[in-house]
């Protein structure tokens, strides 16, 4: 199963970092960009590379918990030297903010692979999660991922807030709380080209960690939606994911009962379940929720 809550967790904060196994999170996003001032960088990816080589092997409730790292966008220049240090420390996967489309992943890929000989990992492990949405110019690239031969990309996630920014938009959502129509017309984008791509869907974060409802509606909606997990930005939100993601008894259950029914007629199109009719989608569905195939 892909992991469902993904909580950032700064990259300079020792306390913070301390805590991070202990928060439910399925992944931690060991955060080297917007959470890190400039001249705190250096001490937090040292931080990094210590934390992810302590919690290697880590096991948190009988299940591993990925460690991830979001590093600094290519641009800035000092993506490079944020892999140089945290490699050291095997991360699962890394985290490109503002990704302007296929070749930057493709270049990081090759910089991930060359520190993978370096620090004897092996090879083609470390995977990769780009943001898709934080520049106008990468959200226009989401559907080029489709069909790029990108083994090591792992899912596609969004953001709103740096592309407000951008646009100098004074709003993202409605009067109603819906997204506007630039950033619901990404994160349909997001979610569809993952989809096409047989890779995650991760949806963004909801910003207010002290709005509990709206935390349990958006990640109700994320998970409705088709999405396969959800960011976090605080402790708080995560086990609102979690029980937004969690399948329930019930789901369980159908989902059982819709595969043994194809099961007995494996040459079925069709079938009867509990007065409606279900075919090769609800059984992909089911096999889907009980992480079959």
């Amino acid at each position: 199963m892909p992991p469902r809550s993904w909580l950032f967790v700064p990259g300079d904060s020792e306390k913070k970092l301390g805590k991070a196994m202990t928060t439910g999170a399925h992944a931690v996003i060991v955060d080297l960009e917007d959470a890190v001032a400039p001249s705190a960088k250096p001490q937090a990816r040292v931080l990094a590379r210590d934390w992810l080589a302590i919690h290697r092997q880590h096991v948190t409730e009988n299940r591993p918990v990925a460690r991830w790292v979001r590093i600094n966008a290519i641009d800035t220049g000092m993506w490079r030297d944020d892999l140089a240090v945290v490699m050291a420390g095997a991360p699962d996967g890394v985290m490109l903010p503002k990704c302007e489309g296929p070749d930057q992943v493709r270049m990081l890929a090759a910089e991930i692979y060359e520190l993978e000989q370096r620090n004897r990992i092996p090879n083609g492990t470390t995977r990769i999660l780009p943001l898709v949405s934080e520049t106008a110019r990468s959200a226009l690239t989401i559907p080029s991922y489709v069909d790029a031969a990108m083994p090591r990309l792992a899912g596609l996630t969004w953001g709103a807030e740096d592309l407000s920014a951008v646009l100098g938009a004074s709003r993202k959502r409605d009067a109603d709380g819906a997204w506007t129509d630039a950033f619901r017309f990404i994160r349909a984008q997001c979610l569809l080209v993952a989809h096409a791509a047989g890779i995650w869907s991760i949806d963004t974060l909801h910003d207010d960690f002290r709005d509990e409802a709206g935390t349990q509606r958006a990640a109700q909606a994320a998970r409705a939606d088709g999405f396969t997990g959800m960011l976090a930005i605080h402790p708080s939100q995560v086990p609102f994911i979690n029980a937004a993601f969690a399948p329930s008894a019930e789901e369980l259950a159908e989902a059982e009962a819709i595969i043994g029914l194809f099961a007995q007629s494996p040459n079925a199109g069709t079938l009867q379940y509990n007065g409606r009719m279900i075919d090769q989608p609800h059984l992909r569905m089911a096999k889907q929720l009980l992480g079959i195939g």
